[in-house]
């Protein structure tokens, strides 16, 4: 089933951005939210233009009518696009942030500049607008006294937070998305991914993420190609994993470098990299008592910080401990089972008891891949109950959450098999098999349980609206279309997908030097989750909305930090090998302090790597260089230019 756009019917503007409001609304805050959104910027409103969804074919009693569709001028969007400081290509080819006074200057730009900014720009502006508008004298929401409004605070944010605004959310574009779909994912090719079209469709932050998916797989290839010829001749000969656990220290930190530099240069391409960030408004579940901030001047909720570091360190870290030790325990009765199933095909070796070998590690990778899943929303609840201000402290903080948990769960097994039991064999299989697994796992997860539980709610819309015909090419009524996308599931971001190659990346990095497939099985769990990512976005969840993003952001930071535990892990399996053991043949301490040294210097030579390699290619830095030694020398002749007509004043 193909999404469409919806048909514009009478509407005198192009909707792009949905607003659903509760169904049981107050009359009274309706018309007031929308005279705010329509009002002039001059006096507080965000210009915008906006019209309540009339009711769909077939309309049935339970629809929501409080659903608006808003859109904006083409004028109103440029200067949006100038508060925002998007950067667009100039003519000379440099990017510089666009200014409504220079756009003829701009690549590009003709006439009314209809294609100058794409869909998803001109809806980020259109939510950054939205995001922006500010209550003003008002003390609450008109007809609903229990809704406090501070001056100079988001009021679509406060909606949010109080469940009355349930959803805004962007549409998706019918020729665009066939575009897009067709060049992404219904034709199986070799060949690189349209990072462009999914920027210009659906921002830098998802087009980074799908960059990096791509470039991660690649950069697997030559682990691969070494991996498979030693997997088949030398397999036996464990002593060979040393050349092999070598060339994975130098891979894992070659590949991240060069990320950094791949990362600017599309970020530069994409304006990105330039981008000041936005100053930082309150996330809508924050709250506290009412006070000013010493920044804006205006009011709103404050929370004490030791109050929020007590939550943490007394309350969210303990929990993770526990959560921690919790995982040790069911590592253990895995162990347990090991050595049951193990005992029973010593003693009788059949068939059977050789798949029963298996059955342990099986069940153990699906128990890890509940317990990730039951943790994370524990870590989000933690970290929603510690209160943080700021999204990005938010974030932050789950993320490291997360990372500790699914990193212990997932490796702590491994660990102990590798450096307590000293057991090759057993890492191989359980390494394989909890690959195996949660990469079946995942796929299941992620793209075929998403899609058939959208099937069957787009299956019920389709009998409501066609009774029964396919939905497949059709142009449904913008009402229609509206709530069916209303009615798809959210897209909760990057995060999950970011994880799930964090650990890929880690089962590679770690200990793909005694089960060398692991790279194979990698990349062909990232060309399958090209295609189901791809899949996902397209036709299971509601469009997102652009985030012009520079980098991965703290992500960047999750893999090299897997890649330093890279390092040590290597060369403690290097140490613990017979071939090198077999040097130091009457003194562990020696070989201890010998694998230590050497663990030390790859250490260095890594950081020195990182340092060698710039982040940011040489001519994309002359270039801003160049911009800011520009923009100095304007600046300067900006204020002569001033002072020169004042002095003209002052003498006249």
């Amino acid at each position: 089933m193909e999404l469409v756009c919806p048909v514009f019917n009478d509407l005198s503007f192009t909707p792009r951005v949905v607003l659903e409001l509760a169904s049981d609304t107050k009359e009274e805050a309706i018309t007031w939210l929308l005279s705010r959104i329509r009002d002039t910027q001059y006096n507080g409103g965000t210009e915008l233009l906006v019209e309540q969804l009339g009711p769909g074919a077939d309309a049935q009693e339970k629809e929501n009518p409080n659903m608006f569709l808003v859109g904006a001028t083409w004028q109103r969007l440029l200067s949006g696009a100038e508060d925002l400081g998007l950067f667009k290509e100039f003519n000379d080819g440099s990017m510089r942030a666009f200014t409504c006074a220079n756009k003829y200057n701009f690549k590009d730009f003709k006439g009314d500049g209809d294609s100058f900014l794409s869909t998803a720009e001109c809806q980020y502006i259109i939510k950054h607008e939205l995001d922006t508008l500010r209550a003003k004298d008002e003390t609450h929401v008109p007809g609903l006294s229990r809704v406090k409004l501070y001056p100079g605070k988001s009021v679509i944010r406060r909606l949010l937070s109080k469940g009355i605004l349930i959803q805004v959310f962007p549409l998706h574009e019918k020729e665009e998305l066939k575009r897009l779909s067709f060049a992404w994912y219904k034709k199986v090719k070799l060949s690189f991914q349209p990072l462009e079209d999914i920027r210009h469709y659906y921002g830098e932050g998802q087009a980074l993420y799908f960059g990096f998916l791509e470039y991660f797989t690649f950069a697997l290839v030559p682990m691969a190609l070494i991996g498979v010829p030693y997997y088949l001749f030398d397999w036996e000969d464990y002593d060979k994993y040393v050349i092999f656990a070598s060339f994975n220290l130098v891979w894992c930190t070659v590949i991240l470098e060069l990320w950094k530099r791949c990362s600017s240069s599309l970020a530069y391409r994409w304006g990105t990299l330039s981008r000041k960030k936005a100053f930082e408004e309150p996330r809508p579940g924050f709250h506290g008592v009412l006070g000013f901030n010493p920044v804006t001047g205006r009011q709103e909720p404050l929370y004490p910080n030791a109050k929020r570091q007590l939550r943490v360190y007394l309350v969210s870290l303990p929990f993770v401990l526990l959560c921690l030790y919790l995982s040790l325990y069911v590592m253990m009765i895995y162990f347990l089972m090991e050595g049951w199933a193990l005992s029973v095909h010593d003693a009788e070796p059949t068939f059977w008891t050789g798949i029963l070998c298996f059955i342990p590690s099986v069940l153990y990778a699906v128990v890890i891949e509940i317990m990730n899943l039951i943790y994370r929303y524990a870590a989000e609840f933690l970290t929603e109950w510690e209160n943080h201000r700021l999204e990005s402290s938010y974030q932050n903080h789950l993320v490291l959450k997360v990372l500790v948990f699914n990193f212990f769960n997932c490796f702590a097994s491994l660990f102990y098999i590798a450096f307590v039991m000293q057991d090759m064999v057993l890492l191989r299989q359980s390494l394989a098999t909890l690959l195996i697994t949660s990469q079946i796992l995942n796929q299941l997860m992620e793209a075929f349980l998403p899609y058939w539980l959208q099937r069957r709610r787009n299956k019920k819309m389709v009998r409501k609206i066609h009774k029964g015909k396919t939905l497949e090419d059709q142009e449904l009524p913008l009402a229609n279309q509206v709530r069916l996308e209303a009615d798809m599931s959210t897209y909760l971001g990057t995060f999950d997908d970011y994880l799930e190659l964090f650990l890929l990346f880690g089962y590679v990095s770690l200990f793909s030097c005694v089960y060398p497939l692991a790279a194979v099985l990698v990349v062909l769990n990232n060309i399958t989750e090209v295609y189901s990512d791809a899949f996902k976005m397209c036709r299971v969840f509601k469009r997102p909305f652009s985030d012009p993003a520079a980098n991965i952001g703290v992500w960047q930071l999750a893999f090299e930090a897997m890649s330093v535990i890279a390092v040590v892990t290597n060369c403690s399996l290097i140490g613990m090998s017979p071939q090198v053991k077999a040097y130091f043949p009457d003194s562990d301490m020696q070989l201890i302090l010998w694998t230590v040294a050497i663990e030390h210097g790859l250490l260095a030579f890594k950081f020195i790597l990182t340092f060698l390699i710039p982040d940011v290619p040489k001519h994309i830095q002359i270039n801003l260089s160049r911009l800011e030694f520009e923009s100095r020398e304007a600046l300067k002749k900006k204020v002569k230019s001033d002072n020169t007509v004042a002095s003209t004043q002052n003498v006249a």
